[in-house]
């Protein structure tokens, strides 16, 4: 009966060691891998990164370039450029591809948390070891996320705090709007250069297919999107310049939107479009007159 009771009072005070122990260091966060496949873990790790979740956005991309960075540095030693040919031909790539995503989006988690060592750390091992890699946008082409670490190691470098966001024109076009009204004219340019960059070939290409407005309906305006895109950051540009007082940029920034893009439109939250050249034309009337 004695050593029963010895037993029973040992068991007694073992429950409460686990709380003891909580007290003294708390377990890691518990993180869904789903499939464990690697586009699972970059579509989990973007999805933290929105949330602003860094260390959920570390165990799912850490998990990723352990399971799969093997197979992504023999596709990169493979490559001597970009692969190319249909969606298919670049999704065969998958291991680099998303790699290449999981650095990036860690080099972003820890800017944001204002860890720039680390970031650049990030980056940089994307910019060396998995340069080939690209990343499907679901609006239907693939960006290249080593042209977004380069992005941000030159800012970085330069003290500039701006955010590409996830590099689609209608982000940029938003970002812009965003800096006009804040009157941040090197951050309008900023925003507006990276939309001429990556969408102006494709806008140029929307517009060349077209002899009038189109108009049948909501959807077949929208999807000519890099047009209105581009289009929409040259107004911006051109307002930016006009509000700094510097007519002369400003009168480039229309003129160019009127003869390149002329049948771009953009779409009010108020529900309709509005033709961003035609404003333009307008704009230039009043910078003659002042």
């Amino acid at each position: 009966m004695k050593k029963l009771g010895i037993v029973l009072s040992l068991l007694f005070l073992s429950s409460f060691m686990p709380v003891f122990a909580a007290d003294q260091a708390q377990p890691a966060k518990a993180v869904n891998f789903g499939d464990f496949r690697s586009t699972t873990l970059v579509t989990k790790a973007w999805e933290a990164l929105e949330q602003n979740d860094i260390e959920s956005v570390l165990a799912y991309t850490n998990k990723c370039i352990e399971m799969y960075g093997e197979q992504a540095r023999k596709m990169q030693s493979e490559l001597k450029d970009y692969p190319t040919g249909t969606n298919d031909d670049i999704f065969k790539y998958w291991a680099i591809n998303d790699v290449a995503a999981s650095y990036y989006i860690q080099g972003e988690a820890y800017r944001k948390a204002n860890m720039k060592e680390e970031s650049k750390e990030a980056f940089n091992k994307l910019v060396k070891d998995y340069s080939y890699g690209q990343v499907w946008d679901p609006k239907g082409w693939f960006w290249k996320p080593v042209e977004g670490a380069k992005d941000k190691l030159a800012m970085m470098e330069a003290g500039i705090d701006l955010d590409f966001g996830d590099y689609t024109s209608s982000q940029l076009t938003q970002k812009a709007w965003g800096a006009l009204a804040a009157k941040d004219l090197d951050a309008v340019t900023a925003y507006v250069n990276k939309t001429l960059e990556l969408y102006s070939a494709k806008a140029k290409e929307m517009q060349a297919s077209l002899k009038e407005y189109v108009w049948e309906s909501k959807e077949k305006t929208f999807s000519y999107w890099a047009l209105n895109d581009v289009g929409t950051a040259l107004f911006i540009l051109g307002e930016a310049y006009r509000n700094a007082g510097k007519k002369e940029e400003a009168a480039q920034s229309y003129q160019k939107l009127i003869d390149e893009y002329f049948y771009a439109q953009c779409w009010d939250p108020q529900g309709w479009f509005w033709k961003p050249a035609e404003a333009a034309q307008q704009k230039l009337g009043e910078l003659d007159n002042v």
